[in-house]
């Protein structure tokens, strides 16, 4: 158990890391999007919010009773809670997934705050993931955002949210590449005429 906290925990530090360099950022830059139906930099941030927002207190709510942790005890993922958790994996060419029309961003009004409320859930995530040392990940469940009847081992849970927050910043880089090669083809073709 000890080597899954500890290797989410650096994953979350990392995240965390890459926020705090976002908000440096111009309000313009994360506000841009590649295309229409696209997200820019801000809503895929408000994305991983919404489910924060959801996860963080499940969590918590779901350690309050949990069984302690048995010392040296390995985390042993679930069927469906591997799954889950690899798809959201970042990989080399990111899959298309279908957002939830609740969890979907789109048009929202944002503003930088979307990045600092970002920054606290991932300090709160640090907090948990201290406190998961004392539970049983295997034995605690928590239910997923999709269906409050499907239930995750506690470490496939975090697992997939800590993944899903890596995988959506790999996205927003990838919206940040795409802004500078766009200013730079603007630039060009400005500098042209």
């Amino acid at each position: 158990m000890e080597n899954l906290i500890n290797d989410l925990i650096q994953r979350t530090h990392n995240v965390l890391n890459e926020a705090e360099a976002l908000k440096e950022l111009p309000k313009g830059n994360l506000q841009w999007r590649p295309a229409a139906e696209s997200w820019s930099v801000l809503e895929c941030i408000e994305h991983l919010n919404r489910y924060g927002r959801y996860y963080i207190p499940e969590i918590k709510q779901r350690m309050k009773g949990a069984a302690p942790a048995k010392p040296g005890q390995a985390f042993k993922t679930g069927l469906l809670g591997n799954y889950f958790a690899k798809a959201m994996l970042p990989k080399e060419k990111l899959n298309t997934m279908k957002t939830f029309s609740n969890m979907n961003p789109l048009l929202s009004n944002l503003e930088k705050e979307t990045i600092e409320e970002f920054i606290q859930q991932q300090k709160q995530l640090l907090q948990i993931l201290d406190d998961c040392r004392k539970v049983d990940l295997n034995k605690t469940k928590t239910s997923i955002s999709i269906s409050k009847l499907i239930k995750l081992k506690l470490g496939d849970t975090l697992r997939v949210v800590i993944y899903h927050n890596q995988r959506h910043l790999v996205q927003a880089h990838k919206v940040l590449r795409e802004f500078e090669a766009f200013s730079k083809q603007k630039a060009r073709q400005a500098h042209t005429i």
